[in-house]
């Protein structure tokens, strides 16, 4: 709005320059007088239009710096209080991250998970060129597969992960790494109170929710291991109702503090839908008299903490 108002202030000072110029010229080469006239009387206006423009451009300016103010007054605000609303909410629980989304997480989340005392025993990242093409038959011979479609491939590799998280690493992560398609970090195979899958796409070609992100949850929900499905909130390509379709918890701004503190209560036990998305239920569970959790620590099922 106001880079438009300075283009229609800009536009009217070269108007009335040009209306300027065409005076002098009319009443130096015309001697018409009511021409002349008329033009004083157009710029009159203009000028006065102008003005108005101007104080208006100025008025915006000033409310946007104010806004901006209370924006960062806002964030100070989120960052003072966090250490209260999450500290320890989580001890003793073990979380494991999955990045699907091929654009990472907020680097404050792991901060975030750590200061509710949660350890987050290991991270896998979906490297883009996970989706394989399936023209390209070595991934699946060194697997000892038979010929699969890419979509077909992409959903038992996905089953591959979720397991390897419940019992261990296994040949087919090895060879996953080892074709760079995926990036471990932490350890697998160790009890797991919850697994936070990061999801979302700001590329169309590269949303996959139904061949990945989908198998994974349902593995780890077989497997007993409540899921946790999260974005970050201007994310192009939404996966927020696939995950619901899946009754589990979600959280739609994880890049902002209150969604990170969404995401830490709902892991206390309390479900739900947390965000600022039309597909949210409110902005955050209830939250407890003295900061404590609801339920206590989590036992690893798919009750209260993750499936609705």
């Amino acid at each position: 709005m106001i880079i438009n108002l300075r283009y229609h202030i800009a536009s009217l000072v070269a108007v009335f320059l040009a209306l300027g110029l065409g005076i002098l010229v009319g009443s130096t080469m015309l001697g018409n007088e009511a021409l002349t006239k008329q033009q004083k009387q157009l710029a009159d206006k203009l000028m006065v239009q102008m003005e108005q423009l101007r104080e208006k451009n100025e008025a915006v300016e000033a409310r946007a710096n104010a806004l901006e103010m209370d924006n960062q007054k806002q964030k100070q605000f989120e960052k003072q209080v966090l250490p209260v609303l999450v500290r320890d909410r989580l001890a003793g629980y073990r979380l494991a991250i999955i990045e699907t989304n091929s654009y990472g997480f907020p680097d404050d989340l792991i901060a975030t998970l750590r200061l509710a005392g949660a350890e987050v025993e290991s991270i896998t990242t979906v490297l883009n060129g996970f989706y394989i093409n399936g023209q390209d038959q070595t991934l699946q011979r060194r697997l000892g597969w038979g010929n699969l479609t890419n979509e077909q491939l992409t959903t038992r590799l996905a089953g591959e992960i979720a397991r390897g998280l419940v019992k261990g690493r296994s040949k087919v992560l090895d060879v996953l790494e080892d074709e760079n398609l995926i990036k471990i970090s932490g350890n697998y195979g160790v009890p797991l109170d919850g697994v936070i899958i990061i999801g979302g796409s700001q590329d169309r070609n590269m949303v996959r929710v139904q061949a990945l992100d989908l198998p994974l949850i349902d593995t780890l929900l077989q497997n007993k291991i409540p899921v946790y499905g999260v974005e970050e909130t201007n994310v192009l390509y939404s996966y927020m109702p696939d995950y619901q379709k899946k009754r589990i918890t979600t959280v739609d701004n994880i890049d902002t503090i209150p969604g990170q503190v969404a995401l830490v209560i709902a892991l206390t036990g309390k479900p739900g839908h947390y965000g600022v998305k039309p597909t949210a239920q409110k902005l955050l569970p209830e939250l407890d008299e003295g900061g404590k959790p609801a339920d206590g620590k989590r036992t690893g099922s798919v009750g209260t903490g993750s499936r609705l």
